[in-house]
Order: structure tokens, then C-alpha cells, then sequence
């Protein structure tokens, strides 16, 4: 008798080019859109005001987008999200066309793109499970992450890049088109009410607080909430102004700045495909602190890169040690988070960890005006430094090998 591997659904990988071409467009904006800023100005403080926009919704909208997602049509939520995105795309590719694109117009679209991340990024974790079966989503999930690494890294930004470069209108028409194609795909997947009915609305509250004591309690999931909060904060504070410091202090070009995202992207893409080697080779609390040390370093190096090829290959770097920290620290969540808590001990970390995010855009674009574009990425990296060595005796103490995690 042979045996047969179970296969993934049809229903599945039309889930997965939806996720695909969606990464594609998401990729495209992730280049142009700071690209676009540039052209129309070179003050990093209005800069940044559009790389705070892109992420500020992660701050506001997280927590009810979750609970949209458990009590509606997870397919009709990520159609709305995808058609809204390719809207905002094509009116983008207009006003582009006809120079009409100002600073205010491009935070405004940044949030509103942004909006629709929050909605697609969480409907899209909740919808797998209803296209696959149990046995198959470790498989399922790494295409999903594959996929996405593609299309958001390696095809979207050099694609929007060098479309850039020949008409400023022409990324957008591009990435309108593949969300109103990714939007067309998810017509095709059953339509499926989530998880929990409108009226579960009164308990909303008390179960996101439940999850908010249950991370205050725990030292070590709670210092490493913190730290990642400081840890982002750090890296929009120096990031919100790469394109400048990428075009005008190192001499890229619209297409050249595109290339070094997608160089950069190799580092996480490597790293994803061997950092669960390196964890199991050296162990968690070597990997972390090893992740969060060469992070701080890494940035301390960008600030201080003398060329595009350095600058790239410390991208790399800051990739492939990001993923470490990813696979670690989301993989002690579900070992000690019980299961009943998880969704909403997750959402609670990821607002203490991503909150800051805005306030690090805007903050860069300060430190940038008043000190020039090297600057945030030295003070990012200082800081990243002092935030590990106050972490340190916690992150010592709860990973050593007899005591996995402490509550207190």
C-alpha cells in the first residue's frame, strides 16, 4: 500500500496567491511611498509624518480589527480591505499623474493603507485555519511566510522602484491593479462567519484586560513586551528616514534605493531558513541576547556606513538577527501563555510592542533636522544598547536552563 502525503486545497493556494499579489502591492508602497515624499520634500520631519501615518493604526485599530475579525465574514473583510487599498492605489496613481500629490495627501493615504494592513493582516492569520486542515498548517504557514518574504522584500520594491524612475504614476497603477486582481481571487474562496456573535461586544473589555494582567504578571514575557516596544521605537526612529539618507547623503538612485530593500531582504529570508537551527545549536538565551546585541551594533554601523554596499549588507545583517529574535520570543509565547489566553495575551504584547512605532517615525524625523540623516541610527543604536544591559539580569535570569519563565 502506498502512502500519500495530504495535500494542500485548492481553496488554499488561491488563498495563497491572494496573499501573494497582496505582498506584491504592499511591497510596491513600502518603496515608493517614502520615494514619493522625497519628491516633495526634503525636510525629515514631513518625511516621517508619512512613515508615522503607515503605522499609527497598528496603535489604534488593532484590537477592534480582532474582534471584527471573530465576529464577521473573514473573506468579506479582506475583500473590503484589498478593495479599499487598490481605491487609494488608483486615486495615488491621479493625483501622481498630475502633480497634485502634497504631504498632507500622502499621510492621509498612508493611514488609510495602513488601515487595511490591520484588517488584512489579521484576517488572513484567522481565515487559514477554515482553508486547511489541522495536520497541514505548520506547511501551509511556511508558504504564507515564503510567499509573503517574496512579494513584500524581494518583488515589490525594486518592481515600484524602476517603475518610479519612469513615471511617478506608474507604481501605483501597478499596485491598484494587483489588489483589485487579489480582491477578484477572494470571491472565489466560501464565505465563512467568524468565530463569535455581535453580542458577545459587552465582554470585549474584560477579556482584553484578562490578557493585559496576565502579561503584567509574567517578568519575563513583560520585559520582553518592553523591550521590543523600545526595540521598534528604535527602529522607526532611524528608519523613517532611510530614503533620505539612502538618495541624498549616500547618492542612490529611485531605482537603486529599491534594489538595496530588496538586497536587505535576503538577510530575513536567510535567517528564517536557519535561525531554528542556530536556536537549537546555542540555545534561546545565546540567540537572544546575541540578536539584540549585534541589533544594536548593526545600527550604530548604518549611521557610520561610508557606501551603499555597506549600508546594504548591514540591512542584511539587521534582517537576519530580527528574524532570530522573532523565532525566539514568539516561540516562548506559546510555550508559557495558556493556550485559553494566547490570542488575547498576543494582542496586548504587540500594542506594548508595536505602540511606539509612530512616535519613533516622528522622533527620527527630528533627530534627523536637527542633527543630520546619519544621526537617528546612532542614537537609535545607543539606545537599543542601554535598553539590553537594563533587560540583561531579568533575560539571564528567567532563560536560564531550570527556570524557563517566572511569573512575579
Amino acid at each position: 500500500m502506498t502512502y500519500t502525503e495530504p495535500r494542500l486545497s485548492g481553496r488554499y493556494w488561491r488563498f495563497w496567491w491572494v496573499t501573494g499579489i497582496s505582498a506584491v502591492g504592499d511591497g510596491v508602497f513600502a518603496a515608493v511611498v517614502p520615494l514619493l515624499a522625497v519628491a516633495v520634500t526634503t525636510d525629515p520631519r514631513l518625511v516621517s509624518f508619512v512613515a508615522a501615518a503607515t503605522y499609527l493604526p497598528w496603535l489604534l485599530l488593532s484590537l477592534p480589527v480582532g474582534a471584527l475579525v471573530d465576529r464577521y465574514d473573514r473573506v468579506a473583510l479582506l475583500r473590503w480591505a484589498q478593495a479599499v487599498q487598490a481605491v487609494l492605489a488608483g486615486v495615488l496613481a491621479i493625483l501622481a499623474a498630475y502633480g497634485r500629490i502634497g504631504i498632507p495627501v500622502l499621510v492621509v493615504a498612508a493611514f488609510g493603507l495602513g488601515a487595511c494592513a490591520v484588517v488584512f493582516g489579521n484576517a488572513a492569520q484567522a481565515i487559514l485555519p477554515d482553508l486547511v486542515a489541522r495536520p497541514l498548517l505548520h506547511r501551509a504557514n511556511g508558504h504564507q511566510q515564503t510567499i509573503t518574504t517574496i512579494g513584500l522584500q524581494f518583488a515589490g520594491p525594486p518592481v515600484g522602484s524602476l517603475l518610479f524612475a519612469v513615471g511617478v504614476a506608474l507604481p501605483y497603477g501597478l499596485a491598484a491593479g494587483a489588489l483589485a486582481l487579489a480582491a477578484a481571487l477572494l470571491a472565489t474562496l466560501p464565505r465563512r462567519r467568524g468565530a463569535h456573535s455581535p453580542s458577545h461586544g459587552l465582554r470585549m473589555g474584560a477579556e482584553i484586560a484578562d490578557g493585559l494582567r496576565w502579561l503584567a504578571r509574567h517578568r519575563l514575557l513583560r520585559t520582553l513586551a518592553i523591550l521590543l516596544g523600545v526595540n521598534t521605537f528604535c527602529g522607526q526612529l532611524a528608519n523613517a528616514t532611510l530614503a533620505l539618507l539612502a538618495t541624498q547623503t549616500l547618492g542612490l538612485s529611485a531605482r537603486a534605493y529599491g534594489l538595496l530593500l530588496a538586497g536587505a531582504a535576503v538577510g530575513s529570508l536567510l535567517g528564517a531558513l536557519v535561525n531554528a537551527r542556530v536556536i537549537t545549536m546555542i540555545g534561546p538565551l545565546p540567540a537572544l541576547l546575541a540578536a539584540l546585541a549585534t541589533n544594536a551594533a548593526v545600527f550604530a554601523g548604518i549611521g557610520l556606513s561610508p557606501d551603499a554596499i555597506v549600508l546594504g549588507v548591514l540591512l542584511a545583517v539587521n534582517g537576519f538577527v530580527i528574524m532570530l529574535w522573532n523565532i525566539v520570543t514568539v516561540g516562548l509565547r506559546q510555550e508559557l501563555v495558556p493556550s485559553g489566553l494566547l490570542g488575547r495575551v498576543n494582542s496586548v504584547y504587540r500594542m506594548i510592542g508595536w505602540g511606539l512605532i509612530p512616535l519613533g517615525a516622528l522622533a527620527g524625523g527630528v533627530v534627523a533636522h536637527a542633527f543630520g540623516l546619519r544621526a537617528p541610527y546612532l542614537v537609535a543604536g545607543a539606545l537599543r544598547g542601554l535598553a539590553l544591559l537594563a533587560a540583561l539580569p531579568v533575560l539571564i535570569r528567567a532563560l536560564r536552563p531550570d527556570q524557563p519563565g517566572s511569573q512575579s
